[in-house]
C-alpha cells in the first residue's frame, strides 16, 4: 500500500529534528511531530538554559574576584526575574530555529501528540497518518521519588521557571543536574544542602575527579550530606523540612529532586505497534537503531544508553544517512567526551582509572594547582588534571579535568584520543603558555601505576 510519508519522526528534540532534517535533505517525504516544545529537553529545560544559569552565577564570583586585579567593583543584588526573562527570550529564539530547520528542509511539521494505531499508522492530533518507517525520539523526563511529601518538592523542569530565587535549597541527588544546580543556586547567593546516597557525587566518574569536586563544592559553601537520602518532606507554611535517613533535618524554601530520568514512553501506544520495552522502561534497539519491528527505530534518550545531546544528534544523523543517503558517517561512540557544568566545571573523555585498571596495568599522571587567576583573587579554587595511560602501548585511555574551561579543553583532547594518541604524542606537543591546558602536555612525572595486580592474574 502507498504510505503518506517515507519517514515519520515522533519527537522534535535534538535527535528527532536532526534525523528529520537530514532525511528530508536526502529527498525523503518526512514528517515530524512534537507535542510540547521544539528543541526538546536540551533547548528548553536542559543544557542551554542550565548553561545560562551557570554563567549568571559566575558573574557574581567575577565581581568579587575583580578586586584582586585592582578593580573597585561592588557586587549588587541579583535580579532573578530579569535573568529568567532573558533566558526565556533566548530559549524562544532557539526553539523557533528548530522549527525553521525542519521547514527549510521541506519536512511537514505537526504540533501535537502522535500515538501508534498499528505498526505503520499513527494518530496525530486526531488525524490518521501512515508512514513506511517511523522513528521514536521522545526523550526522557525527570523522576520524583516515592516518598511522603514528594509533591512538596520540584524536579528539574520546574527549576527554570521559578518566580523567585529561593534563599535555602535542599537538593537530592549526586548526578549532573544535582551538582550543577548546587553551584547555580550557591553562586546566586542561596544556602544549599546537597544530599546523595553515594560517598561522593557523580557515580561512574573517575575517583580523583569525584573527590576533587566534593572538595570544591564544600569550599564554596555547599553543605554536603553523603551516604543518606530524603525519606520525607514536610511543610509548615512556605517552609519545607527534609527529613534525612540519617536523622538530620534540613529546613529549606525549596526541595529539589534530581534523582535521575526515565524514557518518555507512556501513552505512545507502543503495544499497538509491537514495540517492546526493557525492564527499565527503555526501548531496546540493535546497532542500527532498530526496535523489534524492523521498520520502527528509536534514537536518543528514549533508548536510555548514552543520554547526551550530541550523541542523540549523531544517532539521528547516522540513521537518516543510513535510510536515505549514501550510508552513515562514522561516529566514535566509544570515547564520548562529556562535561558537568558544576562550579568549577569538570570534563572527561575515555576511561576512568578504575575502568582502565580492570583491563591491565595503567600509568597515572596527575597535576593539581591553583590557577594563576586565583593566586591574585585568593579564592579557594583548584584545577585537577589527570591522564590514564595504558602501560604496554602508552596509549592515552582517559583524560579528566576539574577546573575553569575544562569542557573547552577536553573537547580538543577528545580528538586526540579518538585518533589513538599516546603519552609520547602528548609529550612532544608544545604547550601554549601561560595556560592551564599546557599542563596536559607537560606532565612528565608519573603519579602511580594501577592495575598491576589484575595483570598478574
Amino acid at each position: 500500500m502507498p504510505y503518506e510519508f517515507d519517514l515519520f519522526v515522533i519527537g522534535g528534540g535534538s535527535a528527532g529534528v536532526r534525523c528529520g532534517r537530514i532525511a528530508a535533505g536526502h529527498g525523503a517525504r518526512v514528517a515530524v511531530a512534537e507535542e510540547r516544545f521544539w528543541g526538546g529537553t536540551c533547548v528548553n529545560v536542559g543544557c542551554i538554559p542550565k548553561k545560562i544559569l551557570v554563567q549568571a552565577a559566575e558573574y557574581g564570583a567575577w565581581a568579587e574576584d575583580a578586586r584582586g586585579f585592582g578593580w573597585d567593583i561592588t557586587k549588587g543584588r541579583h535580579d532573578w526575574a530579569a535573568l529568567i526573562a532573558a533566558k526565556d527570550r533566548e530559549i524562544g529564539r532557539l526553539s523557533g530555529v528548530y522549527r525553521k530547520l525542519l521547514d527549510g528542509a521541506g519536512a511537514t511539521i505537526f504540533d501535537g501528540r502522535a500515538t501508534f494505531i498499528d505498526s505503520h499508522t499513527l494518530d496525530v492530533g486526531g488525524r490518521r497518518i501512515s508512514a513506511e518507517r517511523i522513528v521514536i525520539a521522545t526523550g526522557g523526563h525527570p523522576l520524583r521519588p516515592a516518598i511522603p511529601g514528594a509533591e512538596l518538592g520540584i524536579v528539574s523542569d520546574a527549576a527554570f521557571f521559578l518566580p523567585e530565587r529561593p534563599q535555602r535549597v535542599a537538593i537530592l541527588g549526586g548526578g549532573y543536574i544535582a551538582v550543577e544546580f548546587a553551584g547555580i543556586f550557591r553562586g546566586l547567593g542561596a544556602e544549599v544542602d546537597l544530599i546523595y546516597r553515594q560517598p561522593l557525587p557523580l557515580r561512574g566518574f573517575d575517583q580523583d575527579l569525584r573527590e576533587a569536586l566534593a572538595e570544591a563544592l564544600a569550599a564554596q559553601g555547599v553543605r554536603l550530606h553523603p551516604g543518606t537520602t530524603i525519606k520525607e518532606v514536610r511543610a509548615n507554611g512556605g517552609i519545607r523540612t527534609a527529613l534525612l535517613a540519617d536523622g538530620t533535618e534540613v529546613a529549606a524554601d525549596l526541595v529539589f529532586f534530581a534523582i535521575g530520568r526515565r524514557p518518555n514512553v507512556a501513552g505512545l501506544g507502543l503495544a499497538n505497534a509491537g514495540v517492546e520495552l526493557d525492564r527499565f522502561g527503555a526501548i531496546p534497539v540493535d546497532a542500527e537503531m532498530r526496535t523489534g519491528q524492523p521498520h520502527i527505530y528509536a534514537i536518543g534518550d528514549v533508548t536510555d544508553r548514552l543520554n547526551l545531546t550530541p550523541v542523540a544528534t549523531a544517532e539521528g544523523h547516522a540513521l537518516a544517512d543510513r535510510l536515505f543517503g549514501a550510508g552513515p558517517r562514522k561516529w566514535n561512540f566509544e570515547q564520548v567526551p562529556t562535561a558537568v557544568f558544576s562550579t568549577p566545571p569538570l570534563a572527561t573523555v575515555g576511561l576512568a582509572e578504575e575502568q582502565a585498571a580492570e583491563r591491565g596495568p595503567v600509568e597515572i599522571y596527575i597535576a593539581r594547582f591553583t590557577p594563576l587567576r586565583h593566586n591574585l583573587t585568593g579564592r579557594r579554587r583548584w584545577t585537577l588534571m589527570k591522564l590514564v595511560v595504558d602501560q604496554p602501548s602508552q596509549r592515552v585511555l582517559g583524560v579528566h579535568m576539574l577546573g575553569e574551561e575544562a569542557a573547552e579543553i577536553v573537547q580538543g583532547l577528545a580528538v586526540a584520543l579518538s585518533c589513538g594518541a599516546t603519552k609520547t604524542d602528548f609529550d612532544r606537543t608544545v604547550g601554549i603558555h601561560p595556560t592551564a591546558a599546557e599542563e596536559f602536555v607537560t606532565m612528565r612525572t608519573r603519579t602511580r601505576v594501577a592495575g598491576v595486580a589484575r595483570a598478574a592474574e
